[in-house]
């Protein structure tokens, strides 16, 4: 399940790809690509209570038809909190230039965790290890296209940051209720799939990394954070309005997250997905 979106001209954001996901410990893993017969029926999920209790007073509107579709529908969260690693130094105790700026980046990105946390329940955690959302300090590859009409290789300009997102199965009760303190980030309560006790087949389910470079300002840092993570948090797509934190392009002064964003994300979350549900059981070739 391959998929790339680009996005011209806005060198903070670069583009957004996807991947069957590689083995971790934890999971039940996806060994070949999926068929869409295979695949979960698409249900909504319950709107976590932060999203319920959002209102548009205003009538702002949103940008929910630019965000595009996944083999998988739309890229909802179905387990809260959505936890989240963030890279720091190695040695955090050491003084030098190149660990302050790092700490700066650090603090940076925590602040966009913050605001999004408003929106939706967020956990920091110190380990990737379990991570739903990873964000790195590296610059994103230069990925080279062919020019199919000169036979010559292009090579993009250097890109601020790349999200990618993959896809894999883990186990239906892999829960933590003690998690669900309601005092993390955002106040919605943990939502995930009604099973019985007896329904123990693997749910599919997503995880995204962030890849953001270490070479941009505190502010920009601040608002590429922001951005990346509105696409890791669902909205896989870009709002044609420069007031939006999603914005395709960079702009001089970079939006706060905006009501059209909010707005956008509630509509997302309204939809049904494949994700967070059992895979379709097969029929036996005997049968």
């Amino acid at each position: 399940m391959d998929a790339q979106l680009q996005t011209p001209g806005f060198i903070p954001e670069g583009n957004l790809t996807s991947k069957i996901a590689h083995p971790k410990s934890n999971d039940i893993l996806v060994a070949a690509e999926l068929s869409s017969s295979s695949l979960p029926v698409p249900q909504a999920h319950p709107l976590p209570s932060t999203l319920v209790q959002w209102q548009d007073t205003t009538g702002a509107g949103d940008y929910f038809s630019d965000v595009k579709l996944t083999p998988v529908g739309y890229l909802v969260w179905f387990r809260f909190p959505v936890k989240v690693y963030v890279a720091r130094p190695l040695d955090q105790a050491e003084a030098s230039p190149s660990i302050q700026r790092f700490e700066n980046w650090v603090e940076a990105v925590l602040q966009a965790v913050q605001e999004w946390g408003v929106y939706l329940p967020l956990e920091v955690i110190a380990q990737p290890e379990g991570a739903d959302i990873s964000i790195l300090r590296s610059r994103p590859p230069l990925q080279a296209s062919l020019n199919r009409e000169t036979g010559q290789f292009n090579l993009p300009r250097a890109r601020s940051a790349e999200t990618t997102y993959e896809f894999y199965l883990c186990a239906a009760m892999d829960t933590n209720p003690e998690a669900d303190t309601g005092e993390l980030q955002g106040t919605a309560s943990r939502q995930i799939p009604q099973l019985n006790a007896t329904q123990s087949e693997p749910v599919l389910s997503q995880r995204f990394t962030i890849q953001l470079s270490p070479d941009q300002t505190v502010e920009y840092t601040l608002a590429t954070a922001r951005h990346e993570l509105g696409h890791a948090l669902g909205i896989w797509g870009h709002s044609p309005s420069e007031t939006d934190t999603m914005y395709f392009s960079q702009v001089r002064n970079p939006p706060q997250i905006s009501v059209r964003d909010i707005n956008t994300l509630k509509r997302i979350y309204e939809q049904p997905t494949r994700l967070g549900w059992s895979l379709v059981s097969q029929p036996s070739r005997e049968e």
